[in-house]
């Protein structure tokens, strides 16, 4: 290759490929609003059709959309199990905080009904209050706070549309899963026939680098779970399992388990105000757990589970997730094993020249 000549043909036909390629960026950018939707209820659809075809298969469903309606239905039931692990005790737990406000503000403050305290202040301080209605301070605060409440409908509105994309998003799950053989073999029509093998190598390495991915990601992520299920009960934690299950799922995406830490300052602040110990004291000891249970994974776990699904040393594993997550920052660590298989089966497919083993 390095001996071709350098023609003007060849190079009118590497202007021609990179302004394509340019162009293909550009349309992408402009149109990504509407292809996000596509792009994740084809990731969906993904996910969702080894469920599909165990009904098809297994259960002997005959119809495919009846099988992706009983494939979703056993979805949500799955998450309406975990969301009645979790929301159950968490009413409890806020519960029991609108009892202890309660009984602190009767012995503090000496409070017997909130609405009565409130109504005896502004009889107090009526005359202050009205003074402060006709001030110019009160104009420049309102005059601040309506930019906020315009910004605050803005935002009540992207949730509408967030809503609405999301049903889109379902409806093109369901019409893709009714066709999923068809498009999943015929979508490289759309390239140059020249360059079919390449597409065709390119989405077999991504589904192998894909389908390694999610059962480790999810082994680890159960795995998670357990841990801080035990780690919370032999502490005494409040809401010990759900919270345990929270975290779990949230490691379904990597890292994204760090902000159950905010539920966990919550349940610790309940704690103590119930029991009279010190916070610091409860809320330090679930840092503890929290830190035992983040080095466990990261250095036992993660390597082990990941590095076996995915053919990657453990070293090579933890220095993926440095350099991915230095140069994309938290997308990074989320994208940074996917990416590095693929970038290792490419090395050896076209530079060592290695052979390389399809996953059945």
């Amino acid at each position: 290759m390095l001996n071709q000549k350098i023609t003007f043909d060849r190079v009118i036909r590497w202007i021609v490929i990179g302004g394509i390629i340019v162009l293909s960026l550009f349309i992408l950018n402009y149109l990504s609003a509407v292809l996000l939707p596509f792009f994740i209820a084809w990731v969906m659809a993904y996910l969702m059709y080894p469920v599909v075809i165990f009904f098809e298969k297994r259960l002997h469903v005959k119809v495919r959309a009846v099988s992706i309606i009983l494939a979703l239905l056993t979805v949500i039931a799955v998450l309406s199990g975990v969301i009645y692990l979790i929301i159950p005790p968490m009413i409890e737990q806020f519960s029991t905080f609108t009892r202890l406000a309660t009984t602190y503000l009767h012995q503090a403050a000496h409070i017997d009904s909130i609405p009565e305290a409130v109504t005896a202040w502004v009889n107090n301080h009526s005359t202050e209050i009205e003074k402060y209605l006709k001030s110019d301070d009160f104009s420049d605060t309102i005059k601040d706070a309506m930019p906020k409440v315009f910004s605050f409908i803005g935002h009540t509105w992207s949730v509408l549309v967030s809503i609405a994309a999301s049903c889109i998003v379902l409806l093109y799950m369901f019409f893709i899963l009714l066709d999923y053989e068809y498009l999943s073999k015929n979508w490289i029509r759309i390239f140059p026939q020249s360059t079919h093998h390449f597409w065709q190598e390119l989405a077999q390495d991504a589904g192998n680098a894909l389908n390694a991915y999610v059962r480790g990601q999810c082994l680890v992520a159960l795995t998670m779970g357990i841990l801080f299920c035990i780690g919370f009960t032999i502490i005494g934690f409040p809401m010990a399992i759900g919270l345990g299950i929270l975290i779990g799922i949230l490691d379904l995406v990597p890292y994204l388990h760090t902000f159950a830490l905010i539920p966990t300052a919550f349940l610790a602040g309940l704690k103590a105000l119930d029991t009279g110990q010190s916070f610091w004291m409860v809320f330090g000891l679930a840092l503890v757990v929290f830190a035992v249970v983040q080095v466990i994974i990261d250095m036992v776990v993660t390597p082990k589970i990941m590095g076996k699904q995915m053919g990657l040393n453990p070293a090579v594993l933890l220095l993926s997730l440095s350099v991915w997550g230095a140069l994309l920052g938290f997308i990074g660590l989320i994208v940074a094993l996917p990416l590095t298989t693929l970038l290792m089966a490419y090395w050896q497919r076209y530079v060592t020249k290695e052979e390389i083993k399809d996953e059945g």
